[in-house]
């Protein structure tokens, strides 16, 4: 029987039906790989997981990230546990793509959910193929001789990691080729570029701007609701991604593994 793929939004994103990723051949995970680049986003329902099995399918992308600020679950060093820590504390009510400040950002994240507030909680993603597709020639062209710089300072002073995160920030290309398709993405996000190479913040600031109102309109965009048991896999090469907020205090908790990517290019 095909993979059955049901679209998310006509932008990006599908709900994969039908599959327990703890029992996966093969032939079937070369299908889910194949879904997974076409799709850039993909949602499991009623998966139910240890951290063992999320471990093992995680795996099967490839190495897995051991996340240099935040600290992993006891026993399961690729894993954060993720709780809600109440509106004021929480980090990723912003669009970002994750670690672009590390030197090779992951390939993609995943998170499993376990417990789920009764409504909100809700994440978004952002097609940045599409973004940079639509694009003038003229700006394309200009956008694929700029490289930025992706700084983890503000993360790693709101995570309390002190001096060991004061850093000045790493280069990568504004524009991004896919490793795998070689297509053409927008690279840069608001959680952690802060200027392009060889020009100052101000100077920066309103082509930045200009590109992070684009990378995140409302058309190349899906919005997925969790429910416990959900299982969501996307990929930090061409999507970024935004958690709201909106659960007050309800109970939210999900496991989170980051599989290893490569220099961006």
């Amino acid at each position: 029987m095909a993979l059955e793929c049901v679209p998310l939004s006509g932008s990006l994103g599908a709900e994969v039906r039908g599959v327990d990723v703890t029992e996966l051949s093969d032939s079937r995970f070369a299908e889910l790989h194949a879904a997974f680049l076409e799709h850039h986003v993909l949602v499991f329902r009623d998966q139910k997981l240890t951290p063992g099995q999320q471990v093992d399918f995680a795996e099967r992308w490839g190495p897995l990230l051991i996340h240099p600020i935040f600290p992993h679950l006891d026993g399961y060093p690729p894993i954060i546990h993720i709780q809600n820590r109440g509106k004021k504390r929480t980090l990723t009510e912003v669009w970002h793509s994750d670690v672009t400040f590390d030197a090779k950002p992951p390939l993609g994240s995943m998170l499993y959910a376990l417990e789920v507030p009764s409504a909100g909680g809700d994440t978004l993603f952002a097609n940045q193929h599409k973004v940079f597709a639509r694009f003038s020639p003229g700006l394309q062209k200009m956008l694929e001789g700029l490289r930025a710089i992706h700084s983890g300072k503000l993360l790693g002073a709101i995570a309390g990691e002190g001096e060991q995160w004061q850093q000045q920030g790493q280069s990568h290309p504004v524009v991004r080729t896919h490793p795998e398709t070689g297509r053409k993405a927008l690279y840069v996000n608001r959680g952690f570029t802060v200027a392009f190479e060889d020009m100052t913040p101000a100077e920066s600031a309103p082509l930045l701007r200009y590109l992070l109102q684009q990378a995140t309109a409302p058309d190349v965009t899906c919005r997925h609701a969790w429910r416990r048991g959900d299982l969501v896999f996307w990929d930090n090469r061409s999507v970024m991604h935004y958690a709201i907020h909106d659960h007050d205090d309800a109970t939210r908790v999900l496991h989170r593994i980051t599989v290893e990517g490569d220099t961006p290019c």
